[in-house]
């Protein structure tokens, strides 16, 4: 009987020696397993976690069309996550990256991946340094050389200088531009008034064409009839900013734009004298407060006290109200005009010369 025993135990040795060589086997892989995904995580881990902070800001680009990947790999490249693949998966997971927006970011070391998905969703680009110049509506070529050499790096007579030659960019309204050695600044009334920004570094050249082509820009928001206006009137758009600028001079209120367009058609009609004080201002260096009877005698093609029908060209930049009410002057039979002198800068309208000095003389008493 012990032998039998004795038997079986030395048959089945084997067979344990291989079972507990099994569970050696399989304990050492359930180990290798969990050691290396407890490696994995705690990889993973890290790479979540933000870089070292520091103050020192760092400037990423991202391009337009670029992709989660490529926007990961620059990231790693400038130092601010640990691994791309990693941030890569983190936006799929979060459902993050189809709204980053291109441009130049400002990002420092120690950002969170969140920090940085907001500031890409919300394209919080770095603000280029810009010139910013606002062209007040009816000032003339040289009080604009003047606020720019002001308040930019600009030069005035590098400005001028541009002003006064032949353009290279071609414009619809510079086109009307006509070869007249008479024309005080060839581009006078050319440039559109408004507001524009421009990156640190353009030139007077950049300034000049921008505002040339925003004047086609705001020529083409008017009515769709206004080319045919000006062609039933026989008026080149040269002539057009002519007396758009002559109304821009001469009118405060708005409703009495219209109206003093339809006294400059009149007497443009009847081969009458303009008589436009302002005409006559823009020969000064500076406006004077009154002119003086000597002053209308300047000898000038600009004085339209002395010489019948339009200036040679405009003695400002005109708004884009002026340039409507001067492509559609209301019809009246108005040949006069007088500013009130009671501070509300508007004009008394006469058809005659009779009632004009009436309406001077009644001026004259209100503001007394």
């Amino acid at each position: 009987m012990n032998n039998l025993l004795e038997q079986e135990n030395e048959q089945n040795k084997p067979k344990r020696s291989k079972v507990k060589v099994a569970l050696l086997v399989i304990g050492l892989l359930l180990l290798i397993i969990i050691g290396t995904a407890g490696g994995i995580g705690l990889y993973i881990a890290n790479a979540l976690q933000p870089v070292d902070a520091a103050e020192q800001e760092v400037r990423v680009s991202i391009q337009p069309g670029s992709g989660s990947t490529l926007i990961a790999k620059e990231l790693e490249t400038k130092g601010l996550i640990k691994n791309s693949s990693i941030f890569t998966y983190y936006l799929k997971w979060h459902k993050q990256g189809s709204k980053f927006q291109a441009g130049e970011y400002s990002m420092k070391p120690g950002m969170t991946f969140d920090e940085m998905i907001d500031k890409l969703n919300r394209g919080d680009i770095v603000k280029e340094d810009m010139i910013r110049i606002t062209i007040p509506e009816g000032y003339t070529i040289d009080q604009i050389a003047a606020k720019i050499s002001e308040q930019t790096p600009w030069k005035k007579e590098a400005f001028l200088q541009i002003a006064d030659a032949p353009i290279d960019v071609k414009t619809e309204a510079t086109a009307s531009i006509p070869d007249n050695k008479n024309l005080k600044h060839r581009l006078e009334g050319y440039l559109f008034p408004e507001t524009y920004e421009f990156k640190k570094g353009s030139s007077e050249q950049e300034f000049i064409e921008r505002t040339l082509q925003q004047l086609d820009k705001k020529l083409a928001t008017l009515p769709p009839d206004w080319k045919d206006k000006l062609k039933e009137r026989g008026l080149s758009i040269h002539q057009m900013l002519t007396i758009a600028s002559l109304i821009e001079r001469e009118v405060v209120v708005d409703e009495e734009r219209a109206l003093v367009s339809g006294v400059i058609q009149n007497r443009l009609k009847k081969n009458m004298p303009l008589q436009i004080d302002a005409t006559v201002q823009y020969l000064f260096d500076k406006s004077k407060d009154r002119l003086l009877e000597k002053d209308l005698q300047i000898q000038s093609p600009y004085n339209t006290y002395l010489n019948v029908g339009l200036p040679p060209g405009p003695i400002a930049s005109p708004s884009l109200a002026s340039m409507k009410a001067a492509i559609y002057p209301e019809e009246t039979k108005y040949l006069f005009y007088v500013t009130k002198k009671d501070g509300t800068k508007g004009h008394l309208f006469a058809e005659t010369f009779e009632a004009h000095k009436k309406n001077i003389a009644e001026s004259k008493k209100a503001g007394n």
